[in-house]
């Protein structure tokens, strides 16, 4: 993406102008590179070492997933996938957590949906003041199989260690691993 092209995303962003998921996945690829490189729009004004994630970038995530004309649609692949990106990039972290909360209700939120199970809005799935397990599903029962594929094989290509995400396999896999072995088998 060229400089005036992340230059206007980041101007979507910061007017809250963000309409669409695509849009949205840009803009988390911005801060992605703002993890890894510590330089760009997203750590303009700060001092932000390369592959560190702090409070300021999990807020740049929670504004992009908050943009209001996203409010009433689920995550998106794309977006899911463009927070396993910024996961992977951050090898330090200073943001008490937040990330890894927004990561894994993003995630589920995503696999809910696309399941065609029902969700909260983004607004309350994504909150940092309701818990993942007032609202997600329990059971693997209903969630598609293609849909845990998914979550498996970006759980297989990424360094995926942190305590959110492996609730995230507990509460939404649950039942699934024991109907597809093979499909978690992560190796952790």
């Amino acid at each position: 993406m060229s400089s005036a092209a992340a230059a206007d995303v980041i101007g979507a962003i910061e007017t809250s102008n963000i309409n669409d998921h695509r849009a949205a996945a840009q803009a988390l690829a911005i801060v992605r590179d703002g993890v890894i490189t510590g330089e760009g729009p997203t750590t303009r004004g700060r001092i932000h070492f390369s592959r560190a994630l702090d409070a300021d970038d999990a807020a740049w995530c929670e504004r992009i997933l908050g943009a209001s004309a996203l409010a009433s649609q689920p995550v998106s692949r794309d977006e899911a996938e463009a927070l396993f990106a910024i996961n992977e990039a951050a090898a330090e972290r200073s943001d008490d957590g937040r990330f890894d909360d927004l990561f894994a209700k993003a995630v589920v939120h995503h696999a809910a949906s696309a399941s065609g199970l029902p969700v909260p809005p983004r607004a309350v799935a994504l909150s940092p003041d309701v818990a993942i397990e007032t609202w997600a599903p329990t059971k693997a029962v209903g969630v598609n199989i293609e849909v845990l594929e998914w979550i498996a094989s970006q759980m297989r290509a990424k360094r995926v260690s942190n305590a959110a995400i492996m609730t995230l396999v507990t509460t939404v896999v649950g039942a699934a691993t024991l109907q597809l072995p093979n499909v978690f088998d992560i190796g952790m």
